[in-house]
């Protein structure tokens, strides 16, 4: 009789067993589905010397795809003014959130990225310092082509695209009529912006993603793959200029929604 109780104990003891095994499991394979899922929250972050309706036809693509697509208006006056631009944006989303970011927007993602709905990062032509950095380290780790260049500082702090620049030097890939409407609505930056140090960095958490323009005038192409590779960013490389996302929008789109699969 003993014996038996024995028995009967020990198999109650591997069924419980057994049990557990099988329930571990089915959570780990649901959660493997739930992160498999494509995010369909995605925000788009314009960067200097232009808004956020230079992301129009990027916005057009993947809306027709069905993505849940936010686009933040920087006010381009501090790098934790944008940041809590950014962040204003982020937080109104219903969900995990991929966070895009074009030139200046690229620093500006790096520490909005912190924020825990996001889920990935995409830095296209974009800057990608680390915790401790600024902007300027970065613009001023390659000799500037001789197709860019900025004014220096008015009055009031705001630095702009040189004017008789902008098309060979930002946007050389665009018609001259879209060039100039673009040089001649440009949204001036606070200079300090540049001096900002990064206080938090997403990258090093996060999956990144990261676009090279080859023919980028604005910002080396050098200097974008050296702070790519250092973040471990899986880099496309597509021919046209610094505002890529302009001129080779289904290009862009495509990176974007790969990062929604977190591919």
């Amino acid at each position: 009789m003993k014996t038996q109780l024995n028995f009967l104990n020990g198999f109650k003891m591997i069924a419980i067993i057994a049990l557990f095994i099988i329930s571990q499991f089915m959570l780990n394979v649901r959660s493997a589905n739930a992160q498999q899922k494509p995010v369909r929250n995605i925000v788009l972050v314009h960067g200097a010397f232009a808004d956020g309706s230079g992301w129009k036809a990027v916005y057009d693509i993947l809306v027709k795809k069905g993505y849940h697509v936010s686009i933040v208006q920087n006010p381009l006056t501090s790098l934790d003014d944008d940041v809590n631009s950014t962040n204003s944006v982020i937080n109104a989303q219903d969900g995990p959130v991929i966070l895009v970011g074009h030139s200046w927007g690229g620093t500006v993602i790096t520490q909005a990225g912190v924020n825990p709905k996001v889920v990935g990062l995409v830095y296209v032509a974009a800057f990608i310092p680390d915790k401790g950095e600024n902007t300027v380290k970065w613009v001023a780790a390659a000799p500037p082509a001789p197709e860019a260049g900025f004014t220096k500082p008015d009055q009031f702090g705001f630095v702009y695209f040189d004017p008789a620049k902008f098309h060979g030097g930002f946007a050389g890939d665009l018609s001259q009529v879209q060039s100039d409407f673009m040089r001649d609505s440009q949204v001036p930056i606070i200079a300090k912006c540049f001096d900002e140090l990064v206080t938090e960095v997403a990258w090093k958490n996060k999956p990144s993603y990261a676009i090279v323009p080859t023919e980028d005038k604005a910002l080396n192409p050098e200097t974008e793959r050296a702070m790519y590779k250092r973040a471990g960013a899986k880099v496309t490389e597509i021919k046209g200029s610094h505002v890529i996302f302009i001129s080779q929008p289904e290009a862009v789109a495509r990176v974007i929604m790969d990062a929604t699969e977190l591919k």
